[in-house]
């Protein structure tokens, strides 16, 4: 005799919403995932941004067809009642089977070993100039191309994040440590924690934490309000020092996006050190240690301290470009406050995505992530790929009557220049005010 099918509705899921007691819903199945959020390799903050909820875009998004069968251990035995697969949805989920049915996911070409290569050539130019030159404008030209080489690097452990890039998890493991914590002082580990967060709840002012910057800047005036970051478990307070920078951001983010990597080096620093449960904490410790082993001693051999920090400077400079890139791709799009929901998993990265329009032969400056809504939908497709999709996704998002934003890297800035201005004058508007009101 079959056995009868138990169901709950997605108002009784809604209540397993809580770490201690945390259920999720894929494919209309339920599962209790309370414990294995201590063991998820995305982190605990993916899983917890979509707690009580349907997820099945997200899980098919961020997991090969491997991990299926891994899920059954979590089967509570429930079906969803209510469930419902929009059109949209429909269309998403067949166009991932059909990228794994011609192995799309496993197509990366010879894009890992190029980079390699130009890699390590930059960096051969950085330490040949800086150590066998005397010449002021070959170490400045030196510096430059050091910041150039931690961009393709960042792009590089940004694949390798996403996707095996390697033969095995243990040399892709391997190369994350190398490219991020050895090569650029910026943890693997902290960038995991952030990037996953940033994948679930794209451009939600209060969950992904790309857009919680106060008291610096501030995307929207919903920040005002001093909404509650989820991810960092504390207030994002708009206070008088944040009105008073927010008030003039657009014509401070240039020159603080400069030096923003001092803040990506501190935040390394406060995760690796916290007490949060971070993956391989000695690697990323010890990765680390060999970043300011060798930076230092490089920066030292310039002549005189002049040198030094322009050489310093010169280098946060260039990498400010992909910073610049990575603001591009979300400052003007769309934003909200609230939980991201798992049943319009592939509106909200169309809505809160901009791609950059650029030539083919600018692919490798822009590490593929010109490609962001492509990327967005289809997290683990090697970047060789997304040009090759970006027509279908461009279809699917005709067919459904939803946003596909791609501007020209001039044109993007000016959107996220008019975006971080508006702000500027409401929250100048509430620092006049405050002044008039309390002298």
């Amino acid at each position: 005799m079959a056995e009868t099918k138990k169901y709950i509705t997605a108002e009784e899921l809604k209540k397993h919403n809580k770490r201690e007691d945390l259920w999720i819903s894929v494919q209309g199945k339920v599962y209790n995932v309370t414990d294995w959020i201590k063991k998820h390799p995305g982190g605990d903050i993916p899983i917890l941004n979509l707690a009580g909820q349907e997820a099945t875009d997200a899980f098919i998004a961020f997991h090969p067809g491997t991990a299926w069968k891994h899920l059954d251990q979590f089967f509570t035995g429930y079906y969803l009642e209510d469930y419902e697969v929009s059109e949209v949805s429909r269309d998403y989920r067949k166009l991932c089977v059909e990228f794994a049915k011609v192995g799309l996911f496993e197509k990366k070409g010879h894009g890992v070993m190029y980079s390699f290569c130009f890699i390590a050539f930059l960096l051969f130019l950085t330490f040949y100039g800086v150590l066998f030159s005397n010449s002021f404008l070959i170490h400045m030209l030196s510096g430059a191309l050091l910041g150039l080489s931690w961009m393709q690097i960042s792009y590089l452990g940004h694949d390798s994040g996403h996707y095996l890039i390697m033969t095995t998890r243990g040399f892709n493991k391997m190369v994350q440590i190398m490219s991020g914590n050895c090569l650029t002082g910026i943890s693997i580990a902290w960038w995991k924690w952030t990037h996953n967060a940033h994948h679930v709840a794209c451009n939600s002012l209060d969950y992904d934490p790309d857009l919680q910057h106060l008291p610096v800047f501030a995307v929207s005036s919903s920040l005002f309000k001093s909404l509650q970051s989820t991810f960092y478990g504390r207030e994002l307070t708009f206070d008088s020092l944040a009105k008073f920078f927010v008030s003039y951001q657009h014509f401070t983010f240039y020159p603080i996006v400069c030096v923003s990597r001092v803040n990506l080096f501190v935040q390394t620093l406060l995760l690796l050190f916290s007490k949060r449960r971070v993956p391989d904490r000695f690697f990323n410790i010890l990765g680390i240690l060999v970043f300011w082993t060798w930076f230092p001693l490089l920066v030292s051999a310039l002549p005189n301290w002049t040198e030094r920090v322009l050489f310093v400077l010169t280098s946060f400079a260039v990498t400010g470009i992909q910073h610049v890139q990575f603001c591009l791709n979300h400052f003007a799009a769309e934003v909200y406050v609230g939980q991201p929901k798992g049943n319009d998993w592939f509106e909200k990265q169309t809505a809160g995505t901009i791609d950059i329009d650029c030539s083919p032969q600018m692919d490798w400056f822009f590490g593929g992530l010109q490609f962001q809504l492509e990327h967005h939908l289809f997290p683990r497709l090697p970047r060789s790929q997304l040009r090759n999709i970006s027509p279908i996704v461009q279809e699917l998002c005709k067919k459904h009557n939803l946003p596909y934003k791609s501007l020209s890297f001039f044109e993007a800035n000016r959107w996220t220049i008019r975006t971080l201005r508006t702000a500027a004058m409401q929250a100048r508007g509430l620092l006049w005010e405050a002044v008039n009101t309390h002298g």
